[in-house]
């Protein structure tokens, strides 16, 4: 309800985009960045094993796409931190229940790492 893109169709490019020469036109079809991290958690002894990844300790890998004006507009928790990034985006993109905002054909998103 409250972590949506505000224009779900993509239609504007961002401003800030379209008005910084170092930027336009790279990243003018871009609508946002995805990016992963980890958070510690607290989890059953049973189900330890699962989320204790290359950290060292019990973590959820959780998945944010933002927009260009910082706003979340996606978010995806409680996935184990042995998950790797990749499988927990491809998740987001197949559980249509998610309600991943899907960019229209010709627009993508980056991930952060990529800048």
């Amino acid at each position: 309800k409250y972590i949506r893109p505000q224009d779900p169709m993509f239609r504007d490019c961002e401003v800030k985009i379209e008005s910084d020469q170092r930027y336009w036109p790279f990243f003018k079809n871009v609508i946002g960045v995805i990016d992963g991290t980890h958070i510690p958690c607290i989890v059953s002894p049973v189900e330890q094993a699962r989320f204790i990844g290359r950290k060292c300790i019990p973590t959820q890998n959780i998945m944010v796409v933002c927009d260009w004006s910082i706003c979340f507009t996606f978010v995806l928790a409680g996935w184990e931190g042995s998950a790797h990034d990749a499988r927990v985006f491809d998740h987001a993109l197949i559980n249509a229940n998610l309600n991943f905002p899907h960019p229209l054909p010709g627009f993508f998103y980056i991930n952060i790492h990529d800048l």
